[in-house]
């Protein structure tokens, strides 16, 4: 399980910074590779100042869909659409910062029957733990070859009896990977996402550190709403982490994780900040209907 330590550090570093170049300007990070012209006129000078050719860029008002030249399966069939989508919701909507949590939203309930498969077979695993743990007991120092194999055969009657099916509860990451991955290159690559005040106090592309740092304290509210719904959203499938030595080791990793992720929220900008929080409630939201259908199915057959 040590192994697991690894590639999830290589994936949220992946994940929260992608594969982009970006040039630093009298403090301010920008992107190289934008999809689509930024509006403010510091932005624009930045670009030129720092010698980045953005004149074949178009303006975000004739970013299409489809590019007139193909880019490769990534940015064309992941990327882009998302960018477009996000530039055309903020447009309609007038606040970029609503269609990110749109967005985020709209991905969620085009994903949702199969996160909710996921889902579903973590309750089913948490109707199985005590069986497994008896397994585990009736097993417990027992290393003979034939012995494990039995054990092995138990184990999948036990995941038959409760319905349980291994490679189901991958296919949300399998799914979701990419489509984050892809969401959050969007994101950084549409400057004017992060030219909006949202709600009227807080800069998209302001991260809680530089914005706490120059004193404005209420950015804290971000830090605390990431923290928070990632706790619960992990908090929620504890349950289902298996048992024994393996539940011990994805207990460590999720406590990793919450504090990786807390240490990497002041460096994320409000925009990804908002993209974050909104889909880990959705999937806080979803467990918990999930949950309460499984109770009320369980009285019903009592």
């Amino acid at each position: 399980m040590k192994k697991y330590y690894k590639i999830i550090i290589v994936f949220l570093i992946l994940i929260l910074t992608g594969c982009q170049q970006t040039f630093e300007h009298n403090d301010v990070v920008y992107y190289e590779n934008i999809l689509c012209l930024p509006e403010e006129k510091e932005a624009i000078g930045a670009y030129r100042e720092e010698n980045v050719d953005i004149s074949e860029v178009p303006k975000c008002s004739q970013f299409n869909f489809i590019s007139d030249s193909y880019e490769g399966i990534w940015h064309t069939f992941f990327v882009r659409p998302l960018a477009w989508l996000l530039i055309n919701i903020g447009t309609k909507v007038g606040s970029y910062g609503l269609a990110i949590i749109l967005v985020t939203l709209l991905m969620r309930f085009l994903m949702f029957p199969i996160t909710a498969k996921t889902a579903q077979q973590s309750e089913n695993m948490k109707s199985a733990k005590p069986d497994l743990e008896e397994l585990e007991k009736k097993y417990k120092n027992k290393e003979d070859k034939a012995e494990m194999m039995q054990k092995g055969k138990e184990q999948l009657q036990i995941y038959k009896k409760h319905n349980i099916q291994p490679l189901a509860g991958c296919m949300f990451a399998i799914v979701q990977i990419p489509l984050f991955f892809a969401f959050f290159q969007a994101i950084n690559r549409v400057p004017v996402l992060f030219e909006e005040n949202f709600l009227g106090i807080f800069v998209l592309k302001t991260t809680p550190l530089q914005a706490v740092s120059a004193g404005q304290w209420h950015y804290l509210i971000f830090i605390a709403l990431i923290i928070i719904s990632t706790h619960y959203s992990f908090k929620l499938n504890k349950a289902s982490t298996g048992v024994g030595e393996q539940a011990i080791q994805m207990e460590k990793i999720m406590k990793f994780m919450i504090i990786f992720i807390s240490f990497i929220s002041f460096t994320l900008s409000v925009g990804i900040g908002l993209y974050w929080v909104f889909n880990s409630t959705f999937t806080i939201l979803q467990n918990l209907i999930i949950k309460k259908r499984r109770e009320r199915k369980v009285l019903q057959n009592v």
